[in-house]
């Protein structure tokens, strides 16, 4: 058993990667997905392969969690807190995200008031116990609970339990003896730090989605065995590491952004390789589009992530933006008569008009094909054909109401998802205060190819970058992607009176734990990094910084408190002179899962061989436009536009005025002349 496949099930295709270790090969394919039924394509998708005895490991990218979020469609849960907090999740935050718009409604939690329950006990800010657990009304809530029957989930959020975990962890038992079979989230397992609403918010979601994601991965295990398929398969997390099948379901927050990881992880090996500093990301697939960012070499993470404005989930990710534009969403014309395309998508059934399987409304896929752009002969390399006549028809009513030709209102479908695409793109580069003339844009996903000159030009770029297995990108990331595991947790020191015993007590547990889940994942050694958030007295945010420290002596502690205030002084302008205080440590553990060397294409001989011609409409009409093979492509061919490069699961448009060249691993470097 010596191949590495990587599986990266979307809302229209599942894409997989496969990688021969001994062989030193790659091959990549893509699959319909089968929402119903995942299993159905990720076993159509390894009979592709062939030869289920030689996969070695399985790594999984899923949105099953991310769908049930943003869907709203999670299971029915109990909220268990403190006596006097249960209206924590629906007072939320007093902020609005629009000031001046007086209709807008605040999004609600996702559980009803009237399940909202609250028990006696109370932890002190100092994590001592000031009341004890009433462990008998928790015993008769749980009856209650069993007896209506109605309840899927149960979230426990006790008041300041990051700090002493005592009375979750029995409320915990108390349920698993009374209500039997409702799994229960504790706050402590989920998000041990401080802000009850960010705390409640994050615990909440992951009791929301345990069930779903139990019925989806949790006989995934025994399907698997059942289809003969006997290698280890694990799931990958929303901090770019991996976890098991059984601990997704165990906490599958962890998962609220696993698919998209993949492609930030294999854009940064990839820039590695060719000696790029500064990427912005930019994975379109079927559905949505997802933007990030590679800034010095190093990925951005981030724990301030909402799946929808007001519903924060506080657990470590890299920094990922989406948003609904993809190949299937459906363009139409709103109540003012403009034209608007997205975030609606077609989804992989019907999915758009072209594919033939019962579509009729008009998707961005739809317009690319109307204007030449994709050949409807050599889509998927030829092994799904494309109606480009069903095309047509599906944008020929918006072209009648705004009374232009039908390549007029696709070039304007397609030029509207550019402009949603240069937005999410101006979230992670100017709205950071990074300039995007540093950096290099990198477009995957099947559809990413399709629009990187028109972005290079709208968001002025100057660089672009296509790389090898642009549709099957996540999952190529999936086959090099490290094994990772962040810990945190609340621990409030002060540089007046610093507690450098607790302060490494807590460091020392973070890294056991770990040390501890990288090696029940089979990695025994581990790298860590330390780290601490700190702020001024009275400040609301903190800043990360970086520590080497274990035992916190004087001076490691001076160098920590100037760091602080060097880092706090670049950032803001200013420093104080005392009173920094110390709130949370962060520890991230890590281990290498096996190197992957990626294949040369071997030097050009000559020319570019062109395999084709054929009439593509850009800016300025129809234009007679060379087709290149993308597998004819060597180190050294320069590309002129305009031009497309064809190949397996995507084309790259290369408009008028700009050169491509290729690089010795085969990636299409994009630059404006």
């Amino acid at each position: 058993m010596s191949t590495r496949f990587g599986v990266d099930i979307g809302g229209t295709f599942t894409d997989f990667v496969a990688y021969d270790e001994a062989g030193r090969t790659l091959k990549a394919w893509k699959n319909l997905s089968t929402p119903e039924n995942p299993i159905e394509g990720i076993m159509a998708g390894l009979r592709t392969f062939g030869d289920l005895d030689a996969i070695a490991a399985v790594r999984l990218g899923t949105t099953v969690a991310t769908n049930a979020l943003l869907e709203g469609k999670g299971a029915r849960i109990a909220y268990v807190t403190t006596a006097g907090f249960r209206d924590i999740p629906f007072i939320g935050r007093g902020n609005r995200k629009h000031h001046y718009d007086l209709a807008w409604v605040k999004p609600k939690p996702f559980l009803k008031r009237r399940d909202a329950h609250e028990i006696h006990e109370r932890i002190d800010a100092g994590g001592n116990v000031a009341e004890p657990l009433d462990e008998a009304g928790v015993a008769r809530l749980a009856e209650q609970l069993r007896e209506a029957g109605e309840v899927e989930a149960v979230a426990v959020v006790l008041l300041h339990s990051y700090l002493t975990p005592v009375h979750e962890r029995r409320v915990k038992e108390i349920f698993a003896e009374h209500l039997p079979g409702v799994p229960v989230s504790i706050s402590y397992d989920v998000l041990p730090k401080w802000k009850e609403h960010f705390r409640s918010s994050t615990t909440i979601c992951d009791a929301f989605i345990k069930p779903v994601v139990a019925r989806q991965l949790g006989s995934m295990r025994a399907e698997l065995d059942a289809n003969g398929m006997k290698a280890p398969v694990v799931v990958m997390r929303s901090n770019g590491g991996e976890m098991s099948l059984a601990g997704a379901v165990e906490a599958p927050i962890q998962i609220a952004v696993s698919g998209p990881t993949g492609g930030v992880i294999a854009a940064k090996r990839t820039a590695e390789l060719l000696g790029m500093n500064n990427l912005v990301t930019l994975d379109m697939g079927g559905t949505s589009t997802d933007v990030s960012t590679v800034v010095d070499g190093k990925e951005k993470f981030t724990t301030d992530f909402e799946i929808e404005w007001g519903r924060p989930i506080q657990i470590p990710m890299i920094d990922i933006r989406t948003i609904g534009a993809g190949g299937g969403s459906i363009a139409r014309i709103d109540a003012g008569g403009m034209l608007v395309v997205g975030p609606e998508s077609a989804g992989a059934n019907p999915g758009p008009a072209c594919y033939g399987r019962g579509g009729t409304l008009p998707t961005v896929t739809d317009a690319n094909v109307v204007l030449g752009r994709i050949s409807p002969g050599n889509f998927l390399g030829g092994s799904m054909g494309l109606d480009r006549e069903a095309a047509a028809k599906a944008v020929q009513p918006l072209a009648e109401a705004l009374s232009q030709s039908i390549e007029e209102v696709a070039f304007a479908i397609v030029r509207i998802a550019n402009n949603n695409m240069v937005g999410a793109l101006h979230t992670v580069l100017t709205e950071q205060g990074l300039d995007p003339r540093d950096f290099t844009l990198v477009t995957f996903g099947g559809a990413g190819p399709l629009h990187v000159s028109d972005l290079m030009e709208e968001a002025s770029i100057p660089k672009g970058m296509v790389p090898n297995f642009p549709g099957q990108f996540s999952a190529f990331g999936f086959t090099m992607a490290d094994a990772r595991v962040d810990r945190y947790r609340t621990v409030q020191l002060n540089s007046r009176r610093f507690d450098r015993e607790r302060a490494a007590a807590a460091m020392a547990s973070l890294i056991e734990e770990c040390r501890a889940e990288l090696a029940a994942q089979g990695h025994a050694d581990a790298a860590v990094a330390c780290s601490v958030e700190m702020r001024y007295l009275g400040q609301n945010y903190e800043l990360e910084i970086p520590v080497a420290a274990k035992s916190f002596s004087d001076a490691e502690i001076a160098t920590i408190l100037e760091t602080f205030h060097a880092q706090h002084e670049a950032r803001f302008g200013f420093r104080l002179a005392d009173h920094v205080e110390i709130v949370n440590f962060l520890v991230t553990g890590t281990a290498r899962t096996g190197a992957l060397e990626f294949p040369l294409v071997g030097a050009a001989t000559g020319p570019a061989p062109v395999r084709s011609t054929r009439p593509v409409w850009f800016a300025a009409g129809w234009r007679d436009t060379p087709v290149f093979d993308r597998a004819d492509l060597k180190e050294g061919h320069l590309v002129e536009g305009p031009a497309l490069v064809e190949e397996n699961a995507s084309v790259t448009v290369l408009n008028p005025g700009m050169t491509l060249s290729v690089d010795r691993y085969g990636n299409l470097l994009v630059s404006a002349n």
